[in-house]
């Protein structure tokens, strides 16, 4: 599923100007696994993908999901 949100949310999750996340970006996080994307979020995965983590991360509040969507304590980082 990470790789499904990186495919669908990548054109707004990468630096300089990137344009609000779409519709499809929106659904595929919706259905998201949190704690195993909260893994990505300090790894070296998402740049060599050319993805900024920390857009990746401001991603669920872009839409205000209603669940808990922040990578908390406990999830891995």
């Amino acid at each position: 599923m990470v790789l499904g949100v990186a495919n669908a949310c990548k054109p707004s999750v990468v630096p300089l100007n990137p344009p609000p996340p779409s519709a499809t970006c929106c659904s595929a996080f919706s259905h998201a696994d949190m704690p195993c994307l909260c893994s990505y979020k300090n790894s070296k995965i998402l740049p060599s993908l050319g993805i900024d983590p920390n857009l990746a991360m401001q991603l669920p509040h872009k839409w205000k999901f209603p669940r808990t969507t922040k990578c908390q304590k406990g999830y891995p980082t």
